[in-house]
């Protein structure tokens, strides 16, 4: 067994589960139950494609743009950089500068979102954020992935529309809604996984970290 286990920084699909206001909500039912003396178990699931840990398709966003069907496995699978956010509000160019961001890179931000907005009782809208300067950044530093600690890169008040639109348009691949809480800054192996849905617009994912 390796030393370095693969750590699930995915979070679990449920009825209480933080969800974007205005998407369908995740509603889980019992459909057969063996409590109920059925003869197995099956559950009838609700929810939409941006639920959870999810990714995003640049036709979130960009009509006729690349689906999850497009999208290229070396972009979720391979070395990634997990870097610590220390802003409050948001993911800023000036910060970026100090961590360098390379070309094809699997950039993975870890923020207080992971400590605070996920334990907040309901949906938090002054998560950080990716802001618009910061995204166009990235994109000009050639990285090939972003992954956030929180359902959106773009933010609730500012910068929703335009971060996506920056990122996507660069078909930059999109990794929201991760749980980094037991993760440190350092290098690891990631693998990403999204459900396979046909011309999808985003999917929910399992997502998985092992220290390099």
């Amino acid at each position: 067994m390796s030393k370095n286990p693969w750590i699930d920084v995915s979070v679990p699909i449920s009825n209480s589960m933080h969800g974007w206001p205005g998407n369908p909500p995740t509603f889980i039912t019992m459909h057969l139950g063996t409590a109920k003396a059925d003869v197995c178990n099956v559950s009838a699931i609700n929810f939409n494609s941006h639920t959870g840990t999810h990714m995003d398709a640049p036709l979130h966003f960009l009509h006729g743009a690349k689906t999850m069907d497009d999208l290229p496995w070396d972009a979720v699978v391979g070395p990634a950089r997990v870097v610590e956010i220390k802003d409050k509000e948001a993911i800023k160019v000036a910060e970026l500068k100090k961590l360098k961001p390379k070309k094809g890179e699997r950039l993975i931000f870890k923020t207080r979102n992971s400590a605070v907005s996920w334990k907040k009782p309901e949906f938090d809208k002054d998560f950080v954020y990716i802001s618009a300067e910061a995204s166009e950044y990235l994109v000009e530093c050639g990285v090939q992935t972003v992954g956030v600690d929180y359902l959106s890169v773009g933010g609730f008040h500012k910068d929703g529309i335009e971060t996506h639109h920056i990122l996507l348009g660069a078909e930059v691949w999109i990794i929201e809604g991760l749980d980094l809480s037991k993760i440190k800054s350092g290098n690891y192996d990631l693998i990403c996984l999204p459900i396979k849905f046909h011309n999808g617009d985003g999917a929910p994912s399992r997502c998985l970290l092992r220290k390099r």
